[in-house]
């Protein structure tokens, strides 16, 4: 799938990326970092559940990582969301959203949850825009605090925006990898 403006093309994450999504969540200063070695297998057992942009020359421009829930398989889980910094602040996060989430929808999914800290602002703006895109409402609850997440780290809000209203987009065909 291509980008209107035709600069980056969407896709499915590759193994071989695994290591190009560890560096970017590394610069971008505000995620918690996994493992090189969790991104390796998130690329080869998530990937039909995660989206990359690439830019012309195949380099990775940004990145969703997400999973259905398996106790609850009509929700997707936003993990992470990353964008290289020369692709910032041009809607490329909301842009991966809007098709990874295409995707699912296709797949039965009704809500969409994420976490996000109380000072992760882009954040918080990137999910408050997708759910009112799409006429759903947003709830928030501290799915887990610093309690138990270890002093220091900021508690994890639970986003979670549905029903996703209306009819089920329909999709061109898969996203290629």
């Amino acid at each position: 799938m291509i980008d209107p403006s035709g600069d980056l093309s969407f896709g499915s994450p590759t193994p071989a990326e695994g290591t190009d999504l560890w560096n970017l969540a590394r610069e971008a200063g505000n995620l918690d970092v996994n493992s090189r070695y969790a991104y390796l297998l998130w690329c080869r057992d998530f990937a039909a559940t995660s989206i990359v942009a690439r830019d012309p020359r195949g380099e990775v421009a940004g990145f969703i990582t997400g999973y259905r829930r398996p106790e609850a398989p009509d929700v997707y889980f936003v993990w992470q969301v990353a964008v290289a910094p020369g692709h910032r602040r041009r809607g490329l996060a909301r842009t991966m959203l809007d098709h990874v989430v295409l995707r699912m929808r296709s797949n039965g999914v009704r809500y969409v949850e994420t976490t996000v800290t109380p000072d992760n602002k882009a954040s918080m703006r990137l999910f408050e825009s997708f759910a009112e895109a799409n006429g759903a409402d947003l709830t928030r609850d501290v799915l887990f605090s610093e309690r138990e997440l270890g002093s220091g780290h900021e508690p994890e809000v639970l986003h979670r925006i549905g029903p996703l209203a209306g009819p089920v987009p329909s999709l061109d065909g898969p996203l290629p990898d």
